[in-house]
């Protein structure tokens, strides 16, 4: 893997009218003509997207949008794909004319804000419009940073990026490994990789790859095995590792291979705490029990992929989770970035490890059903609990 995945990075959003020039800032902020610039509003149409280290915070995704003004019917479907930005936004840069500013930018600061979302503003085209005193009093007042640039003469950049660091809270500039606290230096973790037909050729999985990681970041052990090797590989080892955490799809085989004194979890559950809430999740797959048949269930992952074999969305959960209410579930499979319009509709939403999404975008999806007062849970802490080792699989992380 030669780059940070897209959820990794830290995902900032280019919001504004049309023509204030949102694209043309961003052509300068990443020296590339990554969007087109024209002087017609409404050229943007879908949104735009552009990795890039930007240094000293890192690798960031850059997310130019269409004007939240548009009009007509073709413009309300650009302010629809604009606005769904906001759910995966992680910071907000909001592009403004001085001299148009009113109650437009107004209610879009006021929506970030109740959306916890930083943001900062920047006045660009400052070389023909300047900010009043008045204004940038009311951005101070407000604790709002801002800068002033053109795009044109390539001036300010500086000063924004100095404002972005500055908006950005503690926890987006040095943000949490995913199972540092639960090892120490020397430590000897195990994980379960199965290598099935859904194992992609030559390489293994995202999230498998991001925990190794996260384990040398540590300076401690890992050892990856297949799941028939994991019992052999535990009573060669001198010292016991510290951890087990398995491919979800092979719980139950990894937990009976897996002596009692070892804690034991699942990547799927591992990433419910890094990216999402995990005592939402674990309250969530409490409700199983209470699921019947002919009620509907969400299945949502975020990536998208041809399912084959024994597919652990499609297949796996849905045939256990019927087997356990003793009859057929409705369920609907939801993939990428579409995220269901009804989903009040539903008993349980069930989502994938989201190791394709950033955090935000994960907590948005929460509040969301938590806003439709629909439980929600995941692929790991599911299997968990059908398999009756949900406890034991939650364990490790009780005392953190």
């Amino acid at each position: 893997m030669q780059k940070t995945p897209k959820g990794m990075r830290l995902q900032i959003g280019i919001f504004g009218r049309r023509n204030v020039g949102k694209s043309s800032f961003l052509n300068t902020v990443t020296r590339q003509d990554v969007s087109i610039v024209s002087e017609i509003p409404g050229t943007t149409t879908d949104p735009v997207e552009k990795a890039m280290e930007l240094l000293p915070i890192g690798p960031v995704l850059f997310i130019d949008t269409a004007g939240i003004d548009d009009i007509g019917a073709l413009g309300e479907a650009r302010i629809c794909k604009s606005r769904k930005v906001f759910e995966r936004t992680d910071v907000a840069v909001i592009i403004v004319n001085a001299s148009l500013w009113d109650s437009f930018e107004d209610n879009l600061i006021e929506e970030f804000k109740d959306r916890n979302i930083p943001l900062l503003i920047v006045f660009n085209k400052v070389d023909i419009d300047e900010p009043q005193v008045d204004m940038l009093d009311k951005l101070e007042e407000l604790k709002i940073e801002y800068a002033e640039t053109d795009s044109l003469k390539k001036i300010g950049f500086l000063d924004f990026k100095k404002a972005l660091i500055a908006s950005l809270p503690p926890e987006l500039i040095n943000p949490a490994g995913i199972i540092g606290d639960l090892i120490e230096k020397g430590d000897t973790i195990i994980l379960v990789v199965p290598i099935d037909m859904e194992a992609p050729k030559g390489r293994i999985i995202l999230p498998q790859v991001q925990v190794i990681r996260d384990i040398l970041d540590n300076n401690a052990n890992c050892i990856v095995v297949k799941e028939n090797q994991l019992k052999q590989t535990i009573e060669n080892l001198k010292k016991p590792p510290v951890l087990v955490i398995t491919d979800s799809q092979v719980f139950k085989q990894v937990a009976k291979d897996t002596p009692e004194s070892i804690a034991l979890t699942s990547f799927s559950i591992v990433f419910a705490r890094f990216k999402g809430d995990l005592d939402t999740f674990t309250e969530g797959a409490k409700r199983i029990k209470e699921l019947m048949p002919g009620d509907r269930v969400l299945i949502s992952e975020a990536c998208t992929h041809h399912p084959i074999g024994n597919d652990i969305g499609r297949i796996q959960i849905p045939e256990l989770l019927n087997k356990h209410v003793g009859g057929k579930l409705h369920i609907d499979i939801t993939e990428g970035h579409d995220f269901s319009e009804d989903i009040k509709s539903y008993k349980l939403i069930i989502h994938c490890g989201a190791c394709m999404f950033n955090k935000q975008m994960l907590l948005t999806r929460i509040l969301q059903s938590q806003t439709a007062g629909v439980p929600i849970t995941n692929y790991g802490i599911t299997l968990a609990y059908l398999h009756g080792i949900h406890e034991r699989a939650l364990k490790p992380f009780k005392s953190k």
